[in-house]
């Protein structure tokens, strides 16, 4: 299992209505880089093994200090970085001095990445690479089980990487679908709505929420799992 944690920011291109909107709702009630990693070296105090992954947009980091975000995510227990606006052209700027101080920088691959371009996003590419399974924002529409499999099976053939599979991915029926030819499978937004449907005008949560998301997450869980046992991988 890994956790990954959203990196709020004012302006997220990538994401779709649901984590935008969850965006939103973390600024006005005062996260910012330094608050998020306090709470990733709060979870570390009882939890050493679970991987974290922090994803989100490179202009908070920019802000905080390339060196210095690396050296406090580090310290805070951060495992790897999912920067959605840094091409690899840009692998300066975080990517290699990420690998440097053996932060993992996962980077993304997409439906139009064809296997040139691929040989450029795999070069600094480090822990994974995310595949982005449809051509649009997080949580929008539903990816083509298919279309998705032959673009893993291109991925596969060059490189060793694990291939994760997010972007779409809302229920544990798809989970399992694509955990059956992929490494792994993220799910964002459904759970960050599942979130919204259970907090007050002021952002406060009601009694059920923790349970909720947590039975949710045990539901996708089981649905990977499900598949990896059918393939003997468990």
């Amino acid at each position: 299992d890994i956790i990954e944690l959203g990196m709020p920011f004012s302006d997220p291109m990538a994401d779709g209505p649901a984590i935008q909107a969850g965006s939103i709702r973390a600024l006005k009630g005062g996260m910012t880089s330094r608050r998020l990693l306090q709470m990733v070296a709060e979870f570390r105090k009882t939890d050493r093994e679970t991987p974290i992954i922090l994803m989100g947009y490179y202009n908070p980091i920019y802000i905080y200090g390339v060196d210095k975000f690396l050296e406090d995510a580090l310290k805070a227990g951060v495992d790897g970085l999912i920067i959605v606006d840094l091409p690899p052209e840009e692998d300066n700027e975080l990517a290699i001095p990420a690998k440097a101080a053996r932060m993992g920088c996962i980077h993304l691959a997409t439906p139009t990445t064809d296997p040139a371009r691929l040989t450029t996003i795999l070069k600094n590419a480090s822990g994974f690479l995310y595949y982005v399974s449809i051509a649009g924002t997080t949580g929008t529409q539903e990816p083509d089980l298919e279309s998705v499999r032959t673009a893993i099976a291109m991925i596969r053939g060059q490189t060793d990487l694990p291939v994760a599979v997010g972007f779409g991915i809302k229920t544990p029926e798809n989970a399992r679908a694509f955990a059956d030819f992929s490494d792994a499978v993220v799910v964002g937004s459904a759970i960050v709505n599942i979130i919204a449907d259970n907090i007050d005008q002021e952002g406060l949560a009601n009694p059920a929420l923790e349970a909720r998301v947590l039975d949710f997450v045990k539901m996708l869980k089981a649905g990977v799992r499900n598949a990896k046992r059918s393939k003997g991988e468990e």
